[in-house]
């Protein structure tokens, strides 16, 4: 779990409870509902119910879509490698005039 709810959620009660009920949105709310055996299961299910919607929107933002429409084509978007007009203004608005020596050395 990402975002703002994931303070108390550990790697072992988030993957035990995904586990268990595969998605998100079948974990219940209530922690006596589980039939899953985790450390601070009231704390957890507490900080789910308050921070649910913002979980789901976390979860929404990190997945990558593939049916998103875009302009280009999959050859305009491929990695050329660092432009260095464009790392040069770069350099300029961050004040790290060493970047596009940096880039270009490890190209």
């Amino acid at each position: 779990m990402n975002g703002p709810a994931r303070s108390r959620w550990g790697e072992k009660s988030a993957s035990r409870l995904l586990a268990r009920y595969q998605h998100l949105e079948s974990i219940p709310d209530s922690a006596a509902a589980w039939d899953v055996d985790v450390r601070g299961a009231a704390a957890l299910a507490a900080s789910l119910r308050a921070h649910r919607e913002e979980a789901a929107l976390y979860r929404t933002l990190a997945t990558l879509r593939t049916d998103a429409p875009i302009a280009e084509d999959l050859d305009d978007l491929r990695w050329r490698g660092p432009r260095p007009e464009a790392l040069g203004a770069l350099e300029a608005l961050l004040g790290f005039p060493a970047l596009t020596a940096t880039a270009l050395k490890n190209v």
